[in-house]
Parts: structure tokens; sequence; C-alpha cells
């Protein structure tokens, strides 16, 4: 029996399915869109997904980082009834995040930074932090919007309003101890360690595009908290 892959809501095209790790045992099928950078939930979903399995999508991510990006359309819709698909905004300890979800309640759809935002793997940046990273790039992605945030003016997404936040090192290696021996065998991650292979990571793509456009007067960070999971997972790997 042939199983119809489920179309992207925002660019249509048939999403990918993959088995995550389960709360308490099992697993679950999610449906990602690597070119929207989406995740698609069916009911429910989105709360049974385990700590090892968010590190399981930080490698999926890695592997998927030179994928072509494409932006969301205006228009969403429901993978499961065609209907257009409602945007919600919810707010955890770290800020707020977007979502889109159907109404008549067959699942959401959420960018990969919403869907780390929600599970609380990210954390705002103190002032200290902010102005240290000013020094060495100057705009970012906000990872709420996609809008772009001047850090050098801005302590927060003058679009949203969502405060600058990063991956968050102690809430990855919560996530390496509910891993189990393998993740234990593991060493854990040092922030230090974590913020110099971001930024490494970042300044290769920058000098990457400086050669494709011969000039640039900044550096831009598309996403620090995407960018952030590719970092992650080129240390939990060594």
């Amino acid at each position: 029996m042939t199983t119809t892959a489920t179309p992207c809501p925002a660019c249509r095209a048939p999403m990918r399915s993959h088995r995550f790790k389960r709360q308490l045992h099992g697993e679950i099928a999610l449906d990602i869109c690597f070119a929207c950078q989406g995740i698609w939930f069916d009911d429910y979903e989105s709360a049974q997904l385990a700590p090892a399995g968010v590190l399981e999508l930080f490698r999926q991510l890695h592997d998927h980082h030179d994928d072509q990006r494409q932006p969301w359309r205006d228009v969403l819709h429901c993978p499961r009834c065609a209907e257009r698909l409602i945007e919600g905004l919810d707010r955890t300890k770290n800020g707020h995040f977007a979502y889109h979800r159907c109404p008549q309640r067959h699942g959401r759809f959420n960018s990969f930074s919403a869907f780390m935002m929600e599970k609380g793997f990210v954390r705002q940046l103190n002032g200290a932090e902010i102005a240290d990273l000013a020094a060495r790039v100057q705009v970012i992605r906000c990872s709420g919007c996609g809008a772009p945030v001047d850090i050098r003016r801005q302590n927060a997404c003058s679009h949203c309003r969502s405060p600058i936040v990063i991956l968050d090192p102690e809430a990855i290696d919560k996530a390496l101890d509910d891993f189990g021996s393998k993740a234990k065998r593991q060493e854990h991650v040092d922030p230090h360690a974590f913020a110099d292979a971001l930024l490494a990571n970042e300044k290769l793509k920058s000098q990457m595009q400086r050669e494709k456009r011969k000039s640039a007067l900044e550096t831009d960070i598309t996403d620090l908290v995407v960018g952030g999971a590719e970092a992650i997972w080129n240390l939990l790997r060594r």
C-alpha cells in the first residue's frame, strides 16, 4: 500500500517523513520541509517528542544546512483538509513564538526556530552578551519572524518585539542526560565552545557570501537558533 506524502503547507511540495524518539517509548513520525524550514505536527505530536528526538533533529538540520531556503507564502493551507491555517502567537519564558494551526484541529505548522523556542532550548541574551556579539557581527535575523535586527542599536526585534535568543547549552546538556548511555558517552556541551563554533560557522558563511557579492558592509547571521543547532551537532559528533 502506497502512502501519499504530506504536502508542505507553505510550498505544497511533498514533505519528508522522519522518525524520532517518543516520550516514554516508541517513535513518532514527523513531516519536515527543509526548504521551508518547517515541521508539520499532527494534533498532540509536538508534546510527544522526546529530548533524544530533538537531538536527532539537530542532526537533520546539519545534514540539510546547505539546502536552498525559500520564504513562506502569505497564505498557508492544512495538508489534511486544505483549509487556510490560522496564525497564532504563544509565549514562553524566553519570548514569543509564532505558529500556524488548522481550524479543524488537524495539527499545526512550526518553523524550526519557533519549535526550539517552544521547547525551551533557547534563552534570551543579556546586554553584555549582545554587546559582545555586536562587536563581531552586526545584523542577525529574528528567530521569531525572520526580520533583520541590527544588534548594534536594538536589543529586540522592532517588528515582533521578540528578544534576541540563542540555543542554550545548559538545556542541551539536560537533553543529553535524558538521551541514555549513548549520549552520556559524549562530552557535555561547553557554552564557550558552542559560542566559538557558532561564530566560526557564521564567519565562514559570511566569507562565502562576500566572495559571491564581491562587497559586503555587514556580517549577517541568518538565524542564531538554526545556526546554533548546526554548531551543537558539530560539537556533539566529535
